[in-house]
């Protein structure tokens, strides 16, 4: 691994290379704050997807496409005479001095939990009106449940046990059904917003993150289809002329591949 000089070094000309390029590159010169959003997004899934997939040169390479973002972006603030790159790194580093007085002060903490009710007391006494402020609007819907739960047990609104949050599922599995029952689109639509928001409470309870999850789900999914996919045409088959006991028998094939 680098040594620190080296990683200074290192971080030193990024910095140098985004002088250059804002300076002289038409493209790196019309960008703003706005413009590189979507593609900071776009970047902060693609890292996303590289730790899903365990893959440590990807996550080394997609570090540093979100490293330039965030070097970017100082740049036009400094452009701006608003901040720069050392007010960002001062800002966050006062931020973690001041919310870990268990750490930089003489607070005591016995595990992890009361660290993170500190944390929410913390930030309210900053000046925050609500716990909930720090949730971002346009999160996904699974990983914003996933932080106002999180973020409303910090102040102890939450079970105490596995258990009862199970209980709870139940209770809205069942309401679900009778909405569906009834009939009633708009209920049934609600109820199952309440079944999902009560799964993903379980799943923290449980020590699972929902999102990975269902994003894990999704890559065997997409891995599986794709295998009956390719079956069927080394078969000469098109799905759609294929009944679905025949594309079961490739379905269960890929299961031996993709677990």
């Amino acid at each position: 691994m680098n040594s620190r000089k080296e990683q200074l070094s290192a971080f030193n000309r990024l910095l140098d290379i985004m002088d250059d390029l804002r300076e002289k590159c038409p493209w790196d010169k019309k960008q703003t704050l706005e413009s590189l959003r979507h593609l900071t997004i776009e970047e902060t899934y693609e890292l996303a997807d590289a730790i899903l997939d365990n893959d440590l040169p990807e996550i080394k390479k997609e570090l540093g496409d979100v490293l330039l973002h965030i070097v970017f972006y100082a740049k036009i603030g400094s452009e701006k005479k608003a901040f720069d790159i050392a007010d960002v790194a001062n800002s966050i580093s006062d931020k973690l001095i001041n919310r870990h007085p268990h750490i930089y002060g003489d607070v005591k903490v016995k595990d992890e939990a009361e660290v993170k009710r500190n944390w929410e007391q913390l930030k309210l006494k900053e000046g925050k009106t609500s716990v909930l402020e720090g949730v971002p609007k346009s999160l996904p819907a699974v990983v914003k449940a996933s932080r106002i739960q999180e973020k409303v047990a910090g102040v102890g609104f939450d079970w105490e046990k596995p258990e009862q949050v199970w209980e709870k599922v139940q209770e809205e599995l069942t309401e679900l059904n009778e909405e569906i029952k009834a009939g009633n689109k708009e209920n049934t639509e609600k109820e199952f917003g309440d079944v999902l928001f009560s799964m993903i409470n379980y799943a923290r309870f449980i020590g699972v993150n929902p999102e990975n999850a269902l994003e894990k789900t999704n890559k065997k999914f997409i891995n599986r289809f794709q295998y009956l996919e390719k079956a069927a045409k080394k078969e000469g088959k098109e799905l759609s002329d294929m009944s679905l006991t025949e594309m079961d028998v490739y379905w269960n094939e890929s299961k031996k591949y993709f677990s």
